[in-house]
């Protein structure tokens, strides 16, 4: 049924209920939600969408009034926030007389802010028949977000900018869609009243034919953004900034351009042929001269009004020859180290970022799968999160977006060095396309992969191809260039760039393999987290010093859980940063008075948070009692203001990994069971120390490495991993521990 559907689409084209014959309706454009292969739990419903009468387009604003950006090496350290946005504009045209019409102009400074001032525009009367409840119940907006729309969502400052006027966000008002339910195998039409699409769409739901398998494209030439041996630097550039500790992971993408010499829609059918997935799509603006085409198995984000939803990929094998050659290659999978920490370092990103918009205590890991497709297996987790109070999907998508499994971690360095290497923007590549209802915030959004991104220029349409990996120290330059060659084959073959070679590629129906999940801390108690602004009364919280990591939220949670008052103070935000000395710091402890301090997790080394190491120093001066924990880079601060040596860890980075840590069994690791388990996620450790400032607590097994130290006389503590992981065992106890200390009096 599904190729039936797109028989029909075609068909309805044909007929002129869709694209360019179907102008009485509404706007030539076209775009389909297309659910690709077997039934699954992933995606059950494709969503093809009427024509429309109203859109919105997005352009990379005239950058003459916005401060230029300085040259700048997140790789080396150097990351440039920026506090304050410049707007961006969104045009809102109606469909007219045969062309779209400028209609108004929305000023914006985040992709939640344009949303919400779309609701005035949208209409809340429901469609006349009910769809199923995980689909929209009304009109709704839908499209796609380039990935260049993180100059709106994160704090950075990009150094390659698009193109002024270059297309970064494309929505258009749906009140009119054709369904079919993969479940129930059927087709239903859902519009408003007095709307004759709908009805038009059910007298002709026979296609004159199915979709004939196109032959061989017509062959092009490509070229690439950089050569195996550039992507290989890159690679290792990556590796390097790693060992130095400036962050865990990035995903760096290459690129492959050419002119295609059909029309898009036809790549899409061959990509569907091949590679069908549960998260594809297709859509083409023809006066604009833009077409997007998706064979994507990501979903980013999924809201049903009350809870949200994420699915994030990392770890991946191909499909086996025989069924036991495969289960071979999924055990060596989910056996192998750093598939599983790349994958445990991406769910605890995700699991940050929908806190941000979730309950104390909401967010937990649903599933743990291995998703097998046509040609690929992946590591897969499912997360979940209840929206807190006065919350909604859009803030939701505000706050994920884009996707960690395309970024990395800690998420704004990293943006900012995908950035710095790849010397590009990325257009719609590891975006999202998707829909939303504004009314209950509803909506699904996926990861634009495996996509096409095609432009017609003088009659000729020209494409872009991307693919790549996410870089961890464990990566191996060479096998990572021939993975990212690989995962863009099947564009690039369909594009007729290259030609097919899938002799040795397995291909297997779609199946999932359900796996033990690690779980994620689960709270005793509700308790609040809030962020410091102008009104902030903090008096008896618990004061968490944010230094720029992915993490943050995760530790409030797991405090809030606890039953404190969590206030997170973002140390690197964009802003001027003030001279941290001794005095400026009591001031700061005085004026929020907190029951404790948590000196957070951050990229980079303690001296690029000046805030972090003026507390510690203020702290081994005894001129505060207030009882403090240091977590990985904090804790590495208070290491340094106690003498301590700051070094590569030895035996290398570790990201995502848990490990046997020996303890003392005292002070935090009183209650705790020794050894135990604990994640870690640190290329620096500390050295030993010889002067008696602080007693060393825990060490990891077998390499010793410091992994906990504890003030002589003071309740100062720190601890090198991360207690808040989905990895670390005991996590929660020790956290609890450190809440049991209290100031003197």
């Amino acid at each position: 049924m599904s190729q039936r559907f797109l028989s029909l689409h075609a068909h309805w084209r044909d007929l002129g209920l869709l694209g360019e014959k179907a102008v009485h309706y509404g706007g030539p454009d076209e775009l389909l939600f297309y659910s690709g292969g077997p039934q699954s739990h992933l995606a059950r419903f494709s969503i093809l969408c009427g024509p429309s009468r109203k859109r919105v387009v997005v352009r990379q604003p005239n950058q003459n009034n916005a401060p230029p950006a300085q040259k700048h090496s997140p790789l080396n350290g150097d990351v440039r926030l920026m506090k304050e946005k410049q707007p961006f504009v969104a045009q809102v045209e109606e469909w007219k007389h045969g062309c779209w019409y400028h209609s108004t102009s929305i000023f914006a400074k985040s992709l939640s802010e344009l949303l919400e001032k779309l609701r005035p525009l949208t209409s809340e009367q429901c469609f006349d028949s009910t769809p199923d409840m995980s689909l929209p119940q009304r009109p709704f907006w839908a499209g796609a977000f380039a990935y260049d729309m993180v100059q709106w969502t994160l704090p950075l400052q990009l150094q390659n900018l698009p193109d002024e006027g270059e297309i970064l966000t494309i929505l258009w008002l749906v009140e009119r869609i054709a369904v079919h339910d993969k479940a129930k195998d059927m087709i239903s039409t859902h519009t408003l009243s007095k709307d004759t699409w709908g009805q038009d769409i059910c007298q002709n739901m026979t296609p004159e034919s199915l979709l004939q398998t196109l032959s061989k494209p017509p062959a092009s030439i490509e070229t690439s953004s950089m050569n195996d041996e550039q992507h290989e630097r890159a690679i290792e550039a990556i590796r390097e900034s790693i060992r130095a500790g400036q962050m865990y992971q990035v995903n760096i993408g290459r690129w492959w351009s050419g002119k295609i010499r059909e029309h898009p829609r036809k790549i899409f059918q061959r990509l569907n042929e091949v590679n069908p997935a549960p998260f594809s799509a297709y859509l083409v603006a023809p006066d604009l001269g833009f077409s997007l085409v998706c064979s994507s198995p990501e979903s980013l984000l999924k809201c049903d009004g009350e809870s949200v939803f994420t699915s994030p990929i990392k770890g991946t094998r191909p499909r086996g020859e025989t069924s036991t050659h495969e289960e071979e290659l999924r055990i060596e999978m989910v056996n192998d180290e750093k598939e599983r920490s790349e994958h445990r370092m991406l769910v605890d990103l995700m699991r940050n970022d929908i806190s941000s918009v979730s309950k104390i205590g909401s967010v937990k890991v649903e599933r743990f799968d291995v998703e097998a497709y046509s040609n690929v297996q992946h590591l897969v987790s499912h997360l979940s999160g209840v929206l807190g109070d006065g919350l909604t999907g859009i803030d939701a998508l505000q706050a994920v977006f884009p996707g960690g499994s395309i970024t990395g971690c800690p998420r704004t360095v990293v943006c900012s060095a995908i950035d710095e290497l790849e010397q590009r923007p990325r257009s719609f590549w590891t975006g999202s396309i998707g829909w939303i209802d504004l009314t209950t915030g509803a909506g699904s959004w996926n990861i634009l992969i495996r996509t096409l991104i095609a432009r017609k220029i003088r009659g000729q349409w020209h494409a872009d191809v991307a693919a790549g990996g996410g870089i961890t120290i464990g990566s191996h330059p060479k096998t990572e260039v021939e993975e990212a060659k690989w995962k863009a084959a099947a564009l690039r073959n369909a594009c007729g760039w290259i030609e097919a070679d899938n002799s040795k590629l397995p291909i297997g129906e779609l199946s999932i393999h359900q796996l033990e999940i690690e779980a994620v801390p689960k709270a005793i108690t509700e308790g609040k987290v809030r962020f410091v602004d102008n009104n902030t009364v903090a008096k008896g919280c618990v004061l968490l010093i944010d230094n720029l990591d992915s993490f943050t939220l995760n530790i409030a949670h797991a405090l809030a859980g606890l039953g404190r008052e969590v206030l997170i103070y973002k140390s690197r935000d964009g802003g001027p940063v003030p001279v941290w000395d001794s005095a400026s710091c009591a001031e700061f402890v005085s004026h929020f008075q907190p029951s404790h301090i948590v000196l957070g997790p951050g990229p980079g080394v303690p001296t690029d948070s000046p805030l972090t190491m003026g507390l510690a120093h203020l702290a081994l001066s005894g001129k505060t009692t207030i009882p403090i924990l240091g977590i990985c880079l904090g804790h590495q601060a208070l290491g340094l203001a106690g003498g301590m040596k700051l070094v590569r860890s030895p035996n290398g980075p570790v990201h995502g990994a848990p490990r046997s840590c020996v303890h003392t069994q005292t002070g935090l690791f009183s209650t705790l069971e020794s050894p135990s388990l604990f994640t870690r996620y640190n290329s620096l450790s500390i050295t030993s120390s010889k002067n008696g400032t602080f007693i060393e607590t825990a060490h990891e097994a077998g390499t010793k490495v410091v992994m906990g130290i504890q003030h002589s006389k003071l309740k100062i503590h720190g601890i090198q991993f991360h207690p808040e992981s989905v990895g670390s065992q005991e996590g929660l106890k020790l956290l609890n521990n450190f809440l049991m200390l209290e100031a003197d009096a």
